[in-house]
């Protein structure tokens, strides 16, 4: 059996200096004479350096002028690297023994994955922080069984929706193939614009349940987030979703738009909504010549594109709007209705 490939382990950090010991303390034993260990800083004005020097002197710093966002921090660190695995870590988290061995033996175990990613638990290890991502057919993506117990040991790897950026492997290869992230997400979505990418190229993504990472997660809430939410997540719908599967979408995407404005209204939310429309009117021919070249790196159809979107509104973005039974019941008879369209129109 040839040898486990290297990994390439990038850190992205903002003000997260506090956070490095505890995710150094667990990743360091874990890694191999062949792997690398890269962290960008964005501009930080705790001095992450320092903690480097004293707790992982075999890291190198990319300290970067400014802060470009966790999508343009991921990829100064994929491109200052060369081992055939990236491994992409938020600075906050903490592995389990085996995780690293996991992670990298799944490139062999599972050769039609373009993307994995690990069981990230919430702190204490014995709930589901993700267990990898949802998509609905509108763009939404959420966390998969948040909030859930973590299974057993040696539950199979399977494949997901999309791959969570908290612990996320890419091969090279792949990453190179699909230009990596894209930097103008700079946060929020990058994750799931990627897998879907992924996804469209033909190859698969996937979670392994042996590998597991406590992650010291908190979802804020605000408008910042927000607006990058609904701008990047219109970004990634014109970017990766086949054209039959958006003409057939059009419809209820639009009218979602619509029906957005009350609930972001009572969720407070509105104006981070709005601007985000505005962002999207205006990127739009830059966001249809990116689809062109997203498209051109398709190789799977369209059903198969559409199989891995999900159909369910059970999703914390909506919170209790996604409980209203007519609501419910339309989207999910539309959605049935455009997979049943797309047996006909399939390209």
């Amino acid at each position: 059996m040839p040898p486990a490939p290297a990994l390439a382990i990038v850190i992205v950090t903002y003000e997260s200096a506090r956070h490095l010991p505890r995710t150094f303390r667990s990743l360091l034993p874990q890694l191999t004479d062949g792997d690398e260990l890269h962290v960008v800083d964005c501009g930080s004005s705790d001095d992450p350096g320092a903690v480097l020097a004293r707790e992982a002197p075999r890291a190198v710093l990319h300290a970067l002028a400014a802060n470009l966002g966790f999508a343009g921090g991921a990829n100064v660190g994929a491109a200052s690297s060369s081992a055939p695995l990236l491994l992409f870590l938020n600075p906050d988290v903490e592995l389990a023994e085996g995780s690293l061995a996991a992670l990298r033996a799944t490139a062999a175990t599972q050769p039609s994955w373009g993307a994995w990613q690990a069981l990230v638990t919430l702190p204490g290890g014995e709930t589901i922080n993700t267990s990898g991502g949802m998509t609905h057919w509108l763009g939404l993506g959420w966390a998969g069984e948040c909030d859930q117990p973590v299974p057993p040991i040696s539950t199979p790897a399977r494949e997901v929706s999309f791959a969570s950026g908290a612990a996320l492997v890419v091969r090279r290869a792949v990453w190179e193939q699909l230009d990596g992230f894209d930097p103008r997400y700079f946060m929020y979505g990058e994750d799931v614009d990627l897998s879907l990418r992924v996804r469209l190229a033909g190859w698969g993504v996937g979670v392994v349940p042996d590998a597991r990472v406590e992650h010291d997660y908190d979802f804020v809430k605000g408008d910042y987030k927000w607006f990058h939410l609904e701008r990047n997540r219109w970004w990634t719908i014109l970017g990766a979703y086949p054209t039959s599967l958006l003409l057939a979408l059009a419809p209820a995407l639009l009218a979602f738009e619509l029906a957005l404005l009350p609930i972001a209204a009572r969720g407070g939310w509105l104006g981070a909504k709005l601007r985000s429309q505005v962002a999207v009117l205006r990127t739009l021919p830059w966001a249809l010549r990116r689809r062109t070249r997203v498209q051109k790196q398709r190789r799977t159809s369209t059903r198969a594109f559409a199989k891995g979107l999900s159909g369910s509104l059970d999703s914390p973005y909506l919170g209790a709007v996604a409980q209203i039974a007519p609501l419910r019941a339309l989207q999910s008879g539309y959605w049935a209705f455009a997979r049943a369209a797309l047996e006909l129109l399939d390209e």
